[in-house]
């Protein structure tokens, strides 16, 4: 089994059988020597055996808040001459990264939905994922992050449930942009906090230095 279908359906089953399938997908690996593969699997291992963390110590008003308008808004792109525009506009620019037509226009629709939600411009969270994962569904970090927007798995306890798929697209870009509002709202707007935030490096400039620059250079709508 190859590694992106361990991912989709072992964590979607239980413990046991993720373990299991992890270990065999591990094994085959090994023998391709291919280091990026191995490190993407390394990675994963890293993610299931982590701790997990507790949900009585995210009770936080302004997380709570954050997820009820997530939930609440509708955040769905409508078929206005400016909306056709924008998802032509972006799919030019997200070519490089993804070179499916119908899969492009996917992802930006479920971008835009998931970004509107809360409040979030789309461009950011193109800028965020371009940094994070240059578009791959699949990345796994050396810690554990997993897909477009490199979320860690104990989000699953915080933000939704721990059966959620976080390499599947939609799922992933929701946790995403809630969690990049949520460290907005912390951070009383402060854009650079919230990134530093975000990437676990707060009181430190060079990721948001990295994503504010992807998004100047290739998201900006003129």
């Amino acid at each position: 089994m190859k590694l992106p279908n361990c991912l989709n359906n072992a964590q979607t089953t239980n413990n046991t059988l993720f373990a299991n399938c992890l270990l065999l997908s591990i094994s085959r690996l090994l023998k391709t020597a291919n280091p990026k593969t191995l490190l993407r699997a390394m990675g994963l291992v890293a993610a299931f055996i982590m701790p997990q963390a507790s949900q009585a110590e995210w009770h936080d008003p302004i997380l709570q808040k954050v997820l009820s308008r997530s939930l609440d808004q509708p955040g769905s792109l409508d078929d206005s001459f400016d909306d056709e525009v924008w998802l032509i506009d972006m799919s030019a620019r997200l070519a490089r990264f993804i070179k499916e037509p119908e899969l492009r226009l996917k992802v930006l629709k479920m971008i835009h939905l998931e970004a509107s939600k809360v409040d979030l411009q789309p461009e950011l969270v193109l800028a965020l994922i371009q940094t994070e994962s240059a578009f791959d569904q699949y990345a796994v970090s050396s810690a554990g992050a997993l897909g477009l927007m490199q979320i860690m798995p104990f989000w699953k306890n915080v933000i939704g449930q721990d059966k959620d798929n976080l390499i599947t697209i939609q799922t992933n870009l929701r946790y995403g942009c809630t969690i990049l509002r949520y460290y907005l709202e912390k951070e009383n707007g402060n854009l650079t906090r919230a990134l530093a935030r975000y990437n676990g490096s707060l009181g430190k400039t060079w990721y948001p230095e990295r994503v504010l620059t992807n998004w100047e250079r290739h998201w900006v709508v003129n």
